[in-house]
């Protein structure tokens, strides 16, 4: 059978449905929430000395904000424009003039007082930058010397020594393939993207529960499924246009199922300001909240077939498909005993749930014909990460919700094309269309026309920790070539990020604009390469939504404010190149974007169809509608897997805490609003409940101090609805507070949650003064997870 392909989008309901307005009082006034007008007239002003620009990135090019993908104003889902804050905010980067050179050529002391939104605001990179040891300011530096030093460095250095890493900012897959490619090319099997530290549990949990490592579904299958469960997610924060498809599905009957340890007001009630009905009276998202413990999921879903068991055990077939599982599954009868294993008490104690409510919704998923499973950061950032979400994928499984309409598994991506990023080669354990098991190496080694290196490369935080290994060490990294990103700001333990940056003999950062890590200093030089944006990318270019839909962003002219000396990212990595191995580099060059798609396509073959993206609006679909279609997976015996998964031990002790990070008014680490608007915290906020508060005789506003053996961090007490024994604070504030060197086991993610104290600020200072607290070594610290 042929896979089913998708329909397209779907005309929206116009009955309205005050069943699920917020408030009859138009525009919610008195009530906290976005000012979506006024920040769409604040963008505008923005952009006002390059507005034609700006229209026709937003009317013609694909969406460089998160990873829903809309394509102009139009999306795959839902007839009729979408807009929204998310894609506003990150306008500017493609807008914007350089940086006047008064600014960009001052002391670096002086760059240092501006922080990232700051420095943001500057404007972007006008040409190549160098700033050698000693220097106290940045030089112009010619194209041709910059790459030149850079291959002359690299030419010297063993490939174990070089590391390529790649943000997700806008990145086409074209740059991802060239950057993968040539990588190899170069001998470096160090390469790695922003997936690593966001999304890779679910693509390695997904791989191993149901054999692939994406959606199985689409956003059309929201409306009208039975059950849309949300697990660790604020989709409407962080892609609000999601918020849209959410209110169709209530209309057709959806009931939206939110599992997190904070009741996030944006999951809650939201007024999506492009639907004229939810703009006046706001919309009722979600229909109910559970409120995990930070790390307690993997005992909900334990509490959740638990009671399936029982139901089964009294009539045969009331929880479990048993002709989905008996077709289709493997592993049933193991996963029935470690789940029968489990006790209430345990299951309750760690997921901080009572029984009756874990038991409320065991009872809805079992009676749900259909449902969608979507998760994102809340489940991935954990050093069980890839169980968090097999678990999830064990549900699914029991109850047949996969490989059908209004059935399956979703990672909510955050940003646009990082569901490329892995698909196109960009990571060190994966090669176009495959992983590196010995017929894709072959494959590509064909196709490619040169030999790849066999070892085994690191991931991002171990090639960071590989900077300070001894001179002598053969994976001692002294070049790192960035294409975007700032580790001072996305990765655990800032302090040691600063001091690693620092040792690097050359490190290279190829960007659009400066951040606080590009000033930091080197130990030869610190070389800035100014790229272009995707819109200016000839010959256009092809991004991945999370519903593995590949779109086409032609490039967009008219740029009053172009930067004359930007380069195309995939156009950069070749010239490296043809500059390292000049002899040789006829193997990796393309003539234009075309050929790098038309190669794309025999290199991944679930890419067969991008070489024929040439025009705005093209678009494919990897896959068809569902993978996994009529639960068929894509596994050696075309069967899913359940994976029997333990209940995590946090070593949390009574008196302490769990913290994890949260994003506010933000896209990844680039802070758009010192306070969110929708909880009313500042960045320096601490999340925490009432019942902890009173407790601790903390009052709402208190000076607090968060801290453990890794970091201290100051704030200021916030009550929230957030289950008691945790807290939450933003990120990358709350980075001081995680220790480095701590990985999930199978996707190598740094753990984002660990146990801390929390103290009134004047007790924790006063005992400071009079105790003597001695410093922790973190060998000897227990470890969360």
């Amino acid at each position: 059978m042929g896979k089913t392909l998708h329909p397209g989008p779907q005309k929206k309901s116009v009955v309205p449905a005050p069943e699920h307005w917020v408030s009859p009082i138009p525009f919610g006034l008195g009530k906290m929430k976005p000012k979506h007008i006024r920040d769409t007239m604040k963008v505008a002003w923005e952009n006002k000395d390059n507005l034609g620009y700006a229209a026709n990135i937003l009317t013609k090019g694909v969406c460089d904000g998160c990873a829903l993908g809309v394509s102009g104003l139009y999306d795959q889902t839902l007839t009729g424009p979408h807009v929204c804050t998310t894609r506003l905010n990150v306008l500017r980067l493609n807008t914007m003039p350089a940086i006047k050179p008064e600014i960009l050529h001052a002391d670096i002391d002086e760059l240092r007082k501006y922080d990232s939104s700051e420095l943001r605001k500057l404007g972007r990179i006008p040409y190549p930058l160098i700033r050698r040891k000693g220097e106290r300011k940045f030089s112009r530096i010619t194209w041709d010397h910059a790459m030149e030093m850079i291959a002359l460095k690299m030419r010297k250095l063993d490939p174990k020594q070089f590391a390529f890493y790649l943000t997700a900012r806008g990145i086409t897959n074209e740059s991802y393939y060239a950057a993968g490619k040539v990588a190899r090319f170069l001998g470096t099997n160090h390469i790695d993207n922003a997936s690593r530290i966001c999304h890779a549990p679910s693509k390695t949990a997904l791989k191993r529960s149901i054999g692939v490592g994406a959606s199985t579904c689409n956003y059309l299958d929201w409306i009208g499924t039975d059950v849309l469960l949300f697990w660790g997610s604020v989709a409407s924060n962080s892609s609000p246009v999601s918020s849209k498809y959410m209110l169709e599905a209530k209309k057709k009957g959806t009931k939206i199922i939110v599992v997190n340890p904070y009741r996030e007001p944006a999951m809650d009630q939201y007024w999506i300001p492009s639907n004229p009905e939810s703009a006046l009276f706001g919309t009722k998202i979600a229909d109910d909240f559970y409120q995990v413990n930070i790390g307690g999921d993997i005992a909900f879903m334990h509490g959740i077939m638990k009671h399936w068991f029982d139901m089964e055990e009294k009539v045969y077939g009331s929880a479990i498909n048993h002709e989905f599982v008996e077709a289709h599954v493997n592993g049933y009868e193991e996963l029935k005993k470690k789940v029968q294993d489990q006790s209430w008490e345990a299951i309750v104690e760690s997921s901080g749930v009572s029984k009756e409510r874990i038991i409320e919704l065991a009872k809805l998923l079992a009676g749900s014909k259909n449902a969608v499973y979507a998760w994102a950061l809340g489940l991935t950032m954990h050093s069980f990460a890839t169980d968090n979400i097999s678990q999830v994928a064990n549900l699914a499984l029991l109850r047949g919700h996969l490989g059908r309409k209004h059935a399956g598994l979703m990672p909510f991506r955050g940003h646009s094309s990082v569901q490329g990023s892995g698909e196109m080669g960009a990571d060190p354990f994966v090669l176009p269309g495959g992983g590196w098991d010995g017929n894709t190496v072959e494959r590509i080694e064909q196709l490619w026309g040169f030999e790849l290196p066999k070892w085994q490369g690191d991931i991002v935080g171990v090639t960071l920790e590989n900077i300070v290994l001894p001179e002598t060490h053969e994976r001692k990294v002294k070049l790192y070539y960035l294409s975007g990103g700032n580790f001072l700001e996305t990765m655990p333990d800032p302090d040691f990020i600063k001091k690693a940056l620092s040792e690097l003999e050359i490190r290279v950062h190829q960007d659009i604009i400066l951040n606080t890590s590009t000033l930091v200093d080197a130990k030869e030089a610190v070389i800035i390469l100014p790229a272009k944006t995707r819109y200016e990318q000839e010959d256009g270019g092809t991004s991945t939504s999370t519903e593995r839909m590949v779109y086409f962003s032609p490039e967009i002219p008219g740029n009053k404010q172009k930067v004359e000396e930007a380069r195309a990212e995939w156009k950069i990595f070749i010239n490296l190149a043809k500059r390292v191995k000049p002899e040789t580099a006829h193997l990796v060059d393309f003539a234009d974007g075309y050929a790098v798609r038309r190669e794309i396509a025999k290199a991944n073959p679930d890419y067969e169809g991008i070489q024929h993206l040439k025009e705005q609006g093209d678009v494919f679909q990897w896959g068809g509608a569902w993978l996994c279609e009529d639960g068929i997976c894509p596994t050696p015996d075309g069967k899913g897997s359940l994976i029997p998964v333990e209940i995590p031990d946090l070593n949390k002790k009574p008196e302490q805490f769990i913290v994890t990070s949260r994003r506010g008014k933000q896209f990844n680490s680039m802070v758009y609003n010192e306070v969110d608007p929708l909880n009313g915290a500042g960045r320096y906020d601490v999340l925490m409940s009432a019942v902890d508060g009173q407790k601790l005789s903390i009052a709402e506003g208190e000076g607090i101090v968060v801290y453990n053996g890794f970091g201290v961090f100051q704030g200021t007490a916030k009550f929230v609805e957030i289950a008691p024994g945790n807290i939450e604070v933003h990120f990358p504030e709350g980075n001081f507070l995680l220790p480095r060197g701590r990985y999930e086991k199978f996707a190598g993610i740094p753990d984002y949650n660990i146990t801390v104290h929390v103290e009134k600020a004047e007790r924790y200072n006063a005992r400071k003064d009079t105790v003597y607290l001695e410093k922790p070594i973190p060998e000897l610290e227990i470890e969360v997870g």
